[in-house]
């Protein structure tokens, strides 16, 4: 059994934290450029994502593994429905569309869930400690960059059951514990450790394929100038809190 599972994960995908701040869409990100088009894109991918990831650990809940860290007060999909008609209207449904990358996002956790579901573990960390991380940084910057009005837009990054910073932070070392509690040996944690730097990845093409969204919107130049620098990786700090 692999007791340090949680420590074993974050210490594992560091590097991937750093290269997700590196994308040129979330070096724009940072400095509080967020244009509708591209966000609207990447939230519709997002839900694409988050309803198969939630499908499937709702299908395996009963799972050994699964069960001790399958958490409903996490699911993003109603929230990201919200926000869907905020951004596109009622009608999104008819206006979504899915990006090669999400495609291929999803179909990575339609193929662990079928053939090696402990590994959804992976896919869970990554998405929702990222967001309740993180995810509430840039939640702030979404609002103060596209200046919403309250309540609506972020419904990705509001956690109805988790109200305040404190209750996050209780959260957030539940969850941790309950990684530490899972029954996996050091094998399947290496596994479990390098799905989630694969998850990563998947989520990285996803925010490649929508720059030229981004340039377009904010011209080549600023778009040059803001992409030339690395970032020293500010997420990683938030995420280790």
């Amino acid at each position: 059994m692999s007791s340090e599972l949680a420590t074993r994960l974050r210490e594992g995908t560091k590097h991937s934290h750093t290269m997700a701040e590196n994308t040129a869409f979330m070096k724009c990100f940072l400095k509080g450029i967020v244009e509708k088009e591209p966000f609207r894109k990447l939230i519709a991918n997002l839900y694409l994502v988050y309803s198969t990831l939630e499908e499937q650990l709702q299908r395996h809940s009963t799972h050994p593994v699964i069960s001790l860290i399958y958490f409903p007060l996490l699911n993003r999909k109603a929230n990201l429905e919200k926000d869907l008609a905020f951004y596109y209207g009622e009608d999104w449904h008819e206006q979504i569309l899915a990006l090669e990358a999400g495609k291929a996002y999803v179909a990575r956790i339609q193929e662990v869930a079928n053939t090696e579901p402990a590994l959804l573990v992976a896919h869970s960390y990554v998405r929702y400690m990222g967001d309740l991380s993180g995810g509430q940084s840039l939640k702030k910057i979404v609002r103060s960059a596209m200046d919403l009005p309250p309540n609506q837009g972020t419904g990705l990054h509001e956690f109805e059951a988790l109200p305040t910073v404190e209750a996050i932070r209780a959260f957030k070392a539940q969850y941790r514990d309950a990684l530490n509690s899972l029954p996996v040996d050091d094998a399947l944690a290496e596994k479990i450790i390098a799905e989630a730097n694969y998850a990563f990845e998947l989520n990285r093409n996803v925010v490649q394929e929508l720059e030229p969204d981004v340039k377009a919107a904010i011209g080549d130049r600023v778009f040059d100038l803001i992409t030339c620098q690395d970032q020293p990786g500010s997420t990683e700090l938030v995420a280790a809190e």
